[in-house]
């Protein structure tokens, strides 16, 4: 199996199943002599794992933790991070159903066709229990990126939508509520909403919108290694993401050049913003913004029909311990990718200079 890989100067390459022994991975790349706050990393993870809310998969993982290698006396040695995080609260036997049957919208039936097998327990590597080694990476990440700020937010589930701008908006209580947005009343309407999709046996999408500030200029590669670029492959590549944009995204495709255009300021500010921070595929020193659009959980609680892998078609009804909405325990992820991108372009930057 390729493609476990990511970065080119900053490198993340993570394994493990989500019913299997533990996940992990190695990091490499990251620059010696980084402080590392250790109970900030466990932080992240605290933020992304299951079991944290009522409105959240009640599958009871304490995900801990355990550097092996790469961390000396509190900092970074420069030789590759290796870690792992145990599967604590396995139940291998929930998805005993699934061996021969292909779950709708989920990767079963790609996985068989490319592989000739699968681990259908809880989806093996396809599983986003892989995303812990991602907050683990990202964790580092934005501890040896000097002064960036990153934060993300719950902006939309199902058609409850965010209508505030981000300027507007106090990131601190983003993780006030367990949906994870930080405007009180629309985080009340968002969890009522989503308590009621789970009782119904249904799940339900939304969005996340990330907020880089601090960025300096000058970070990315103006052909093929732009900035969006990469961060849209590192968002797209997480579970159940289906769209990416930045900056004015497709509401820009509807303006005219001289509505959209970013005038400058006499410091190389601009005026406006819907450029998003990024232009010519390299950072401006403006906020870069983007939204992330996740679909719903394909694993719902009511019969659907299917087929298995002898072509035959059956009727299937999901089990076991599932999101009805994953947006909010998103948020740390998209916030890792994005600090993973940010480090690995800061580095290729330093070594121009």
């Amino acid at each position: 199996m390729a493609g476990n890989t990511f970065g080119d100067f900053y490198r993340i390459t993570t394994f493990g199943e989500s019913h299997g022994v533990a996940v992990g991975g190695v990091i490499d790349g990251c620059p010696p002599g980084i402080a590392i706050d250790l109970a900030a990393v466990q932080h992240e993870l605290n933020r992304r794992r299951p079991g944290q809310s009522a409105i959240v998969s009640q599958r009871r993982e304490p995900d801990e933790v355990q550097f092996l290698s790469g961390i000396f006396e509190g900092r970074t040695t420069g030789a590759p991070i290796g870690f792992i995080v145990e599967n604590k609260n396995q139940k291998p036997g929930d998805y005993e159903h699934l061996k021969d049957v292909y779950r709708p919208s989920h990767a079963d039936y790609v996985y068989d066709k490319k592989y000739g097998l699968r681990d259908y327990r809880g989806g093996g590597r396809s599983s986003a229990r892989e995303t812990v080694s991602r907050v683990v990476a990202g964790a580092i990440a934005r501890q040896a990126v000097p002064d960036i700020k990153i934060n993300a937010f719950v902006s939309s589930v199902g058609d409850i939508l965010l209508d505030k701008p981000y300027q507007e908006l106090d990131f601190s209580l983003t993780d006030s509520n367990s949906v994870r947005c930080p405007d009180a009343a629309t985080a009340a309407r968002m969890e009522e909403y989503i308590k009621g999709i789970r009782k119904e046996g249904d799940t339900v999408g939304g969005t996340i919108t990330c907020v880089l500030q601090n960025v300096p200029a000058g970070l990315g590669e103006p052909v093929f290694d732009k900035l969006h670029a990469e961060l849209g492959k590192a968002m797209l590549s997480i579970n159940a993401v289906k769209g990416f944009e930045y900056g004015s995204g497709f509401c820009g495709a509807t303006m005219k050049g001289s509505e959209h255009n970013d005038v400058f300021n006499a410091d190389g500010t601009t005026k406006t913003n819907l450029s998003g921070g990024i232009q010519g595929g390299i950072s401006n020193g403006m906020d870069i913004y983007f939204r992330v659009a996740f679909k719903p959980v394909a694993t719902i609680m009511r019969e659907q029909d299917t087929i298995n892998r002898a072509g035959g078609e059956v009727r299937l009804q999901g089990r076991g311990r599932h999101d009805p909405c994953v947006v909010p325990r998103a948020v740390p992820i998209v916030e890792a990718m994005a600090a993973i991108v940010l480090l690995d372009f800061y580095l290729k930057q330093q070594a121009y200079i």
